[in-house]
Parts: C-alpha cells; structure tokens; sequence
C-alpha cells in the first residue's frame, strides 16, 4: 500500500491526546461510606466496573475513528500493475475494406465495429483512428462520431503494414496502445512483421457466418464477327457451389441480355453474343455473398487500327504483311537508311526485323516509345553485335544476349501462362509440328519465355509492363534460318505483339492499380481532362505527350462505374473503372497467424482491461467508511451501554 500524501501521516500524533484524555478520566476516587447506602455496595462495585469498560470502548473508537481520519486524508492506493502504460497513446486500426460486407451475428461487420467503437468509447478518451482510406489524429468519440456513422466501404484492401508505418511516422515520448479491427481476410505474415514489439497491440477478428461468395472476375471479347461480338464473363464460385445464379447484362442501364447458371466448379466462363457497337455498361449477379464484386462495369469502344512499322529489309518483312492486313492494322516497312523518326510515336508495335546494328538515336527514340506505351518487337540478325545489342536491352531490363550457336534447334514447349497467348488456346497443345532454327543465340533473362527450345533455353521471351512489352527473339526467323514463318504458331504470336494493351476492345480499369491511360488528343497547355459521370466527377493527374495524354488515376474513382473523359463538355472517351477482387474470398480470413498476439473480443473489453490494469486501486473511501461505522460505534456505546 502507497499513499498519495504521506506526509498527513504525522498527524497519527494525535493519537496521543485521546489517550491523556482517557487517563486523566480513569483517575481514582476516594471511598466515602455512608450508614444509610450500605445496602447500595454492591451495586455500586458494579456500576463502577461497566463504566470502566464502556471509556475503554469509547477510547478504542475514537482511536480507531482518528487513526481512519489520518489516513483518509492521507489517501492510500495500491499501485497498478501496468503503471508503467498508463501514459501510453492510443491509435484504433479500422479495417474498412469489402470483406467487411459480410454479416456475422449482429449485421455486418463494419458496421456491428462502428456502433461498438461509438457505445463503448470513453467520451474523455484521446486516440487516432486510421482507416484504409482515412485518418483522424488525435480526437475524441464526440468529434468524429458523424463521420465513423457515414463510414463508407473502400475500394482500397486492407493493408496492416501501411497502417503501422502511418503510426510508426508519429514521433512521441510515449508508447503506443494499437487495437487493430479486422476480419483477418488476406493478412498474411509478412505483414504481421511491420508491427513494432514495444507497441501494446491488441487484435479483435469479428467473424462472418457464412463465407459463400461469388464474384464476377472479368470480361473479354472471346471473339469477333462481322456484326457481332461475343464476348465471355467470368464467374467465380468461393464455398458452395452448384446453386443457380442469374446474370443480366445491361448498356446505357438498359437490360439487353439475362440468363440463369449453375457453377459446378470453382471457376465458370459464360458468353454473351451483342451487336458490333459501342458499348457502355455493366454485367450484374444476384448472390446471398458479398455485394462489392456482384457489378463489373465495361466498355467496348469502335476498334482502332493498330498502327505497326517493321524496320528491316523489305524482302524479310513479306510474312508481317501478311499477318497485319489492311482490316485491322495499318502496316508499313521501311529500310533503316529511309525511315521517318517521326512517324514512330504514331505507332502501337515496331519491329526491329533482323537489323545488324541500332542507332544511338534510334535506341533513344524506342525508349521513349515503349515507356508511353508502345510494343517492341526485337529479332536479331546473325550479324547482331552484342556490344551494340546488350547495352539497348539493358534500358528494357534484365535480358542479355549471349555469343551464336551454330546448332540446329527444335521449338517444342509453349508458355500456355504467357501474357502473348492469353485467350489464343481453348485447350492445350501436346503434339503440333515443331518449328526449328539453324543459329540462335542464348539469352540470360529472369523473365518467364512464350517459347522454349528443347534444351529449356528461350527462344522468345518478354519484358512486359502494364502498358507495354518488350519481346525478343534468340534467333533469326527468316526463311534461311528457321522454318518458324510456316509453323502455326507464327500468327498468333505476331498478331498478339501487333495489338496494344489498351487497344483491345474491352476497357475496365481496376481502381487503384495506378497503370497508366494513353487517349490520343492533342491539347493546349490551358485545357485539362476530366473524367466524369451523372454523379462524380474528378480530374485525374495528366502529362501531354505530343499528340497524346497520359492519365494516372491513383486511387479514384472511389466508387465503381461507368465515365466518360471530357475535354471541355467534348465526350472524348469512355471508360470502366471497378473494385478490385482480391477481397471476393471470405475463406482467406487467416485468424490462426494471430495466434501469439493479444485477441480480444470486444473494443469495450479492450477499455475495460486498459482501465483496471492501469488505474490505481484507491481505498481511501474505505478508510472514510470506517471512520464513519466507528463514529457510529461510539454514538451507540455511548447511548446504550450504562
């Protein structure tokens, strides 16, 4: 036991002035016998002895009544144990992310860890509170209970390491109480790691009932007809499956197509057939899961040209011409001694077709075509010098050229999981007639190949970008050389490397992944884009590249839909933005990592602990109870005993 005013004990002195009291009132008296009152002796032996007792009560009451007085004032308290805390800030983690759609016992879980927090807060407590889309510093229940009751979902995941470096950048004397809120859905260990050791951390996982969900994935056109479109939607099924769900497709929010499925298995691809126009709208499902993922909204835009130059000799580049036809491609071929610089940031794909050596200036042009989104295509020429080869690779990334094989080797293994023969195969090719080349070259590179020869080397490999490539052939593929022009193989591969990334139909962008957006329109330094639908509206951050834009979202729009880009009230473009499907599976919720952290199951239990490990135990109201029942005691003998 400890005490606030040590310095009132002292005052225990004062016991001594009760005690002379006390002696002074027990002082022997003079025996006087009087003839008449003999027969009153006896009585009076008794009388004398009870008053005895009753002062000595009454002493022990008053001592006790002033030894309680004392050291009330002197307020006595039993340290807390966790004193050393007591000063510590606290921060509350609150995952906002899809995931938290989903009902548990009480609604769903974002909004049951709301009302919570707004219940159970102490009004007098100080804290931060960190979102995945917003932070509040230093604040109190009552100064953000508006914005925690309009909390909304975000498209942003949840991401404890991003939260704990937000906390980790307040710079204080005092240690840091952490309460982190989270369903746990695709936390994982490393991140686990950003949370500091001294932090005082505790987790609270609420926990969806059910975790059956099922998310539209994505959308592509499947393929083209004369008047047609097919396009394929595909679904994915998270815990029970084989349950009939329906699907609508809607333009301009008009319903043009609906029809019931069943999936059977985890993943299911469906076809819609619409008419070759512009479109601009959304597919929608019906589940009992989650609804963050049951909308995916797109757009198809009239086809462009893909504009494609070959750079080689002319005789060399006869099979491009007959792969980029004039229908969906605008190709030309030009000599290196004739070409036209500046007819190469028109472009969408350039070939470097057996060329023995790349100009200075012709490497700085290429570099600045791939980084505003163009495709590259590299086929050596025997006569390649790697002097000159390697070091223009090098901007790209890491693939470097090896010295010539005079060796004839087979193409037997396809990449079936390469970018550039995504949707080109229904099923995959075992036995097809292998191509082949007389002379190739190695190649070093990390970068997963398309084509392989037999001994495993790569025979055409890639550096992709989300907005561009770079691929690269280890040997030449003229008909001197390699047999590869006459394998089936060749249109596909060239027509995959002719198409632009963003020039292939379907646009549906995913909010927050930052990839660039090329629109080709020429601007003034006064006129900015907007994107904009009936509702929102917001200016994404632009960079004028001649004759085009380059857009970069970052995190907008906030809410999935569908927009349009306007110079002005010019409708330039449409485009698709939609959440991000990594929060689709609620049976990644990974509580068990959380196994040696502090797992509580409510915010208020969290106060509750924090409040009695933390505050001293008082018990000077005791000492003043005491006093009271003693002064009680006295009043009572002093009444009642004779």
């Amino acid at each position: 036991m400890q005490f606030k005013h040590p310095e009132i004990l002292y005052f225990l002195f004062l016991l001594v002035i009760p005690i002379l009291v006390h002696l002074f009132q027990l002082r022997r008296f003079k025996k006087e016998y009087f003839t008449n009152v003999r027969f009153l002796k006896e009585l009076s032996i008794q009388t004398r002895k009870s008053s005895k007792i009753k002062k000595w009560l009454l002493l022990a009451t008053r001592l006790l009544l002033l030894t309680c007085i004392i050291i009330a004032f002197a307020q006595p308290f039993f340290k807390a144990k966790d004193t050393k805390n007591s000063s510590n800030e606290m921060y509350i983690i609150l995952d906002n992310s899809f995931s938290m759609q989903a009902k548990g016992q009480k609604g769903e879980l974002l909004k049951r860890a709301v009302q919570e927090l707004l219940e159970n807060t102490p009004e007098n407590q100080t804290f931060s509170l960190i979102t995945n889309s917003e932070t509040f510093w230093n604040t109190d229940i009552k100064s953000i209970r508006t914005e925690l009751q309009n909390l909304q979902y975000s498209a942003l995941p949840f991401s404890l390491e991003s939260a704990m470096a937000k906390i980790k950048s307040r710079k204080s004397a005092f240690n840091k109480d952490v309460v982190v809120i989270t369903d746990a859905v695709g936390l994982e260990s490393k991140q686990l790691k950003s949370i500091d050791k001294d932090f005082n951390t505790y987790f609270i996982i609420p926990e969806a009932e059910q975790k059956n969900n099922t998310s539209i994935d994505s959308v592509f056109i499947h393929q083209t007809l004369d008047d047609f479109y097919e396009i394929g939607l595909k679904l994915s099924a998270f815990g029970e499956k084989n349950k009939e769900l329906p699907v609508a497709l809607y333009n301009q929010n008009k319903l043009i197509a609906k029809t019931l499925t069943k999936l059977e298995t985890k993943d299911k691809t469906i076809y819609f057939t619409i008419p070759k126009k512009d479109f601009h709208g959304y597919f929608s499902i019906i589940d009992n899961g989650l609804e963050y993922d049951n909308n995916l909204y797109f757009s198809i835009s009239k086809p462009k040209k893909n504009n494609i130059i070959s750079i080689g000799q002319p005789e060399k580049s006869n099979f491009l011409s007959r792969i980029y036809t004039n229908d969906e491609f605008n190709f030309n071929n030009f000599a290196l001694e004739t070409l036209d610089y500046n007819a190469l940031e028109k472009q969408n794909t350039i070939v470097l077709n057996e060329l023995d050596e790349i100009p200075q200036a012709l490497q700085t042009t290429l570099k600045s075509f791939v980084e505003k989104g163009g495709n590259l295509v590299l086929i050596p020429s025997a006569k390649t010098s790697m002097a000159n080869l390697n070091p223009f690779l090098r901007i790209f990334g890491n693939i470097q050229f090896k010295s010539l094989e005079n060796k004839e080797k087979l193409i037997t293994k396809i990449n079936f999981n390469h970018p550039l023969f995504s949707g080109v195969f229904e099923n995959k090719i075992n036995n097809f007639q292998y191509p082949k080349t007389k002379t190739s070259f190695g190649i070093a590179s990390s970068n997963p190949s398309a084509l392989y020869y037999e001994d495993q080397n790569a025979f055409l490999t890639s550096i992709n970008n989300p907005i561009s490539a770079v691929y690269v052939f280890a040997a030449p593929i003229n008909q001197e050389n390699s047999n590869f022009q006459q394998s089936p193989l060749i249109v596909p591969v060239f027509y995959k490397m002719g198409i632009n990334n963003q020039n292939k139909g379907v646009n549906a962008l995913t909010i927050g992944n930052n990839n660039p957006f090329f629109i080709d329109v020429p601007l003034s330094k006064d006129e900015i884009l907007k994107v904009q639908n009936d509702s929102k509206t917001f200016i994404p951050e632009q960079q004028m590249l001649n004759d085009k834009v380059k857009l970069t979202f970052n995190d907008y729009p906030e809410e999935a839909g569908n927009f349009g880009i306007y110079n002005q009230k010019e409708r330039l473009q449409n485009i698709s933005f939609n959440y991000n499907r990594t929060e689709s599976d609620l049976a990644e919720a990974n509580e068990n990592l959380l196994s040696n952290y502090k797992t509580i199951d409510s915010i208020a239990t969290v106060f509750d602990t924090l409040q009695t490990d933390r505050t001293d135990n008082q018990i000077w109201k005791w000492f003043v109870i005491f006093a009271l029942l003693f002064l009680a005691t006295e009043m009572a003998i002093i009444r009642f005993v004779k």
